[in-house]
């Protein structure tokens, strides 16, 4: 390492750009395995959540498996007559006041956990609700997700969990996905003895990457109070406000 490297190197250790302690980061561990079953997944996790913690950040870690969440997209559905109990909304006040949403999976048949799925669509069902600015109500959040397994798939969960984080309204910083797959086929998953997934650079670097992206854009998310409120208000369109839309049919 050259002389002017190893000088970054060291200032960036010891001198960090803001202040990240008034931020909240929650991990949705979508293992299929409930507590106090191992989970793999969680091994990865504990990379990201100390390097929030360390930088003051508040963190959270829920297994949905360790829950009752009915199929369906109301907002609780105990109140209808498909289901007696739903956690769901339990889970969904603790999305609602974090900054930081890391949903995290394995990898089954080349795709993420049933449990994630779940998790994902539950949390579709709330995207007709607002935000105070009028805007759909995850406007200002930051998603990410963390991906283990012994087959191919990290790639393929990822577009698909962060494109749905986008679509619901997640800002997605550069970087944030990360995880470790095994050798493919039977064998040590990430925390088995001799699986040298903890020991794997490349997981490391991108997991670390990842919790650093997460907290540099909800820093500037925060501090600027949001995505601004113009041009993307459901009911100021609904309104008439087309926000310098132009109808190609009206053109002069």
């Amino acid at each position: 390492m050259s002389e002017q490297l190893t000088k970054i190197t060291e200032h960036q250790c010891k001198n960090t750009p803001a202040k990240y302690d008034d931020l909240k980061a929650l991990f949705l561990n979508c293992t299929l395995n409930r507590t106090p079953v191992l989970s793999h997944t969680r091994g990865v996790i504990d990379i990201a959540k100390h390097i929030f913690e360390a930088n003051g950040v508040k963190t959270k870690v829920i297994r949905p498996v360790d829950y009752e969440i009915p199929a369906g997209l109301g907002l609780d559905m105990s109140q209808t007559d498909e289901w007696d109990k739903d956690d769901w909304p339990t889970i969904q006040k603790e999305i609602d006041e974090t900054d930081i949403l890391v949903l995290c999976t394995s990898v089954w048949l080349g795709e993420k956990s049933s449990v994630c799925n779940r998790v994902l669509e539950r949390m579709y069902g709330y995207t007709h609700l607002l935000n105070e600015k009028g805007q759909y109500r995850d406007y200002g959040k930051v998603g990410a997700t963390l991906i283990t397994g012994n087959e191919d798939g990290i790639k393929h969960c990822a577009m698909n969990i962060l494109f749905s984080l986008s679509h619901i309204g997640y800002t997605i910083p550069p970087q944030v996905d990360a995880g470790w797959l095994g050798e493919v086929g039977p064998g040590p998953s990430y925390r088995d003895s001799g699986s040298g997934g903890p020991e794997n650079d490349f997981t490391n670097r991108n997991t670390t990457f990842l919790a650093w992206n997460c907290m540099h854009m909800a820093r500037l998310l925060k501090d600027n109070n949001g995505i601004p409120a113009h041009g993307n208000q459901p009911e100021a369109w609904d309104a008439g406000c087309k926000s310098d839309f132009s109808n190609p049919e009206h053109k002069v």
